[in-house]
């Protein structure tokens, strides 16, 4: 593969990953911003949720060259989803410590600061952040994993095809 053509499907895989995380926050994102305006608190959450996905995704993708979670093995499509999905959140947890711990440095702010406003938060609604995470990198992936074990282009055939649902 020549090095436009890796180039142009690493631009196209970002994106796809980028905007399916940028649909899910947005929606999260929505209903707090509805919470917090029945108690009187302006939250305007769109351009939250497109830094974070443009984020997390970048991040999605440096996992997948890492090679996150298949050094295990082959095993069960349900094991693979389920062990990829726990080390994916572990990384993203990873990567935005890190983040905000470089963003700190650049802004000249102490280290404890950084972490202070990225964990400042009461720990059930840090523990229901990860639970979300964890959610919405689930059914991202199960389609990545099935779609790596239909092999190229297998998943998008199978999704597309009507041709087994006509007699």
């Amino acid at each position: 593969m020549s090095v436009k053509a890796r180039a142009a499907e690493e631009l196209r895989n970002y994106a796809v990953v980028t905007v399916y995380l940028f649909v899910c926050f947005a929606a999260i994102l929505l209903y707090k911003a509805a919470l917090l305006e029945a108690e009187g608190v302006a939250f305007a959450p769109i351009g939250t949720a497109l830094v974070k996905a443009l984020v997390l995704g970048k991040f999605i993708l440096i996992g997948e060259a890492l090679q996150v979670g298949t050094r295990f093995g082959r095993g069960a499509l349900l094991a693979a989803i389920v062990r990829k999905t726990m080390l994916f959140g572990a990384l993203l947890v990873v990567l935005t410590v890190l983040e905000e711990l470089v963003v700190g440095w650049v802004h000249h702010r102490p280290a404890a600061a950084s972490l202070g406003e990225l964990f400042g938060a009461a720990l059930p609604e840090r523990l229901a952040s990860i639970l979300l995470m964890l959610l919405v990198l689930l059914p991202l992936i199960a389609a990545r994993e099935l779609g790596r074990r239909l092999g190229p282009g297998g998943l998008r055939k199978r999704l597309l095809d009507d041709s087994e649902a006509s007699p």
